[in-house]
């Protein structure tokens, strides 16, 4: 707000908002008040009333004093139930008011029940198989109305290597690994892991055997150990340091006052950008998963750590299905294989070579959008 100028405008409208929600709070008070003032104002005209035409009536002879006495008895019974009365209708409006905005709540779309649990691979334990992952046909768009996001787009990975996406921005490369965790479901085709449609899947046995690293690449508040071990309760010291030393995090923990247990504040604003990557990277890692998803996971890293995390990613790459989307060509260039997207569309398929000769948008990208590969 400050860089852009914009802090008058932004006072402004908050201080409108704050000024409509007081004039509500106002109209609701005046309401109350009114309510309140009828309420004693009609049980005070309905005792005069009573009095005046009882009383009346007593003179002429026409009825008993008791009979008078027992009206004005009846009266009293009935204005505590009357001033409750008044105060239900009152309190009826504001849970209303309340319940409208529960009833909202409810109708958002919610993901399945899943109450099976399912048990993360022990630290120290073999290494997983690596997962294979095939999109037959898969066709997406966010709600009926709206573009497609992917049109018929299919492709395969086997297993174990590093499968680079690349494309223009738009192109649907960060909604493949949506797709592939169920954040969306499709609109058509299959998305198959292991062979299996995800549908088929539980959430929770398919997202545990998937690390996931988003492009924001967000940390928790609280302390920088339980950023890590968020996806791994389990891990342990020696994992912790391992993982640290890999992502070239043992130099930032050195300088930490408390190490591992100093707070990272709110989505780790004490971090930089790389060091917040990396810290999502370590956690990822940890997981120790069958699929690991990178999406521009080494964007906001400066050259030194960005060669040191490739060559970490590279060497993960030998037991574990790695996909990147990737605007490096450093990155790109040490991939088993890239898939090139375009509109939604899958385009072609090769490696770094191959492409280069017989894509034309590739070459471009390569040539353009993509980085100078560090010599």
């Amino acid at each position: 707000m400050k860089a852009s100028g914009a802090e008058g405008r932004e006072t402004a409208r908050v201080e409108s908002a704050a000024r409509r929600a007081w004039r509500h709070g106002v109209k609701s008070a005046k309401w109350e008040a009114a309510a309140g003032s009828a309420d004693e104002l009609a049980v005070q005209l309905a005792f005069l009333a009573v009095l005046a035409v009882g009383g009346a009536r007593v003179a002429s002879g026409e009825i008993p004093v008791s009979t008078l006495i027992a009206f004005l008895l009846y009266l009293f019974y009935l204005i505590e139930p009357v001033s409750t009365l008044i105060e239900a209708v009152t309190s009826f409006q504001e849970g209303a008011a309340a319940i409208s905005r529960i009833a909202q709540v409810e109708r958002l779309s919610t993901e399945p029940a899943d109450r099976r649990r399912v048990s993360l691979p022990k630290q120290g334990a073999a290494v997983p198989d690596p997962a294979s992952v095939r999109f037959e046909d898969v066709s997406f768009r966010y709600r009926p109305g709206l573009p497609y996001v992917h049109r018929q787009v299919s492709f395969e990975v086997r297993g174990t290597g590093m499968t680079a996406f690349v494309g223009p921005s738009g192109a649907g490369k960060s909604t493949v690994f949506a797709l592939i965790e169920r954040f969306h479901e499709v609109t058509g085709g299959r998305v198959l892991v292991d062979g299996k449609d995800v549908q088929d899947w539980s959430l929770s046995e398919l997202r545990s055997a998937i690390g996931y690293v988003e492009q924001d690449a967000p940390v928790l508040a609280g302390t920088l150990r339980e950023s890590l071990v968020f996806a791994a309760p389990g891990a342990s010291d020696d994992d912790i340091r391992d993982v640290l030393a890999r992502t070239k995090l043992d130099t930032l923990v050195e300088r930490l006052p408390h190490g591992l247990d100093t707070p990272v504040g709110h989505r780790g604003s004490k971090l930089s950008g790389g060091e917040r990557q990396r810290v999502a990277i370590a956690r990822a890692l940890l997981r120790r998963p069958r699929l690991l998803l990178l999406d521009e996971a080494t964007s906001q890293l400066d050259a030194v750590n960005e060669l040191a995390l490739r060559d970490v990613i590279t060497e993960v790459a030998r037991e574990t299905t790695v996909l990147v989307v990737a605007h490096r060509l450093s990155t790109v260039t040490g991939a088993d294989r890239i898939v090139v997207m375009d509109a939604g569309r899958v385009r072609a398929v090769g490696t770094h070579e191959e492409l280069v000769t017989e894509d034309p948008l590739y070459a471009q990208l390569a040539a353009t959008q993509l980085l100078t590969p560090a010599r």
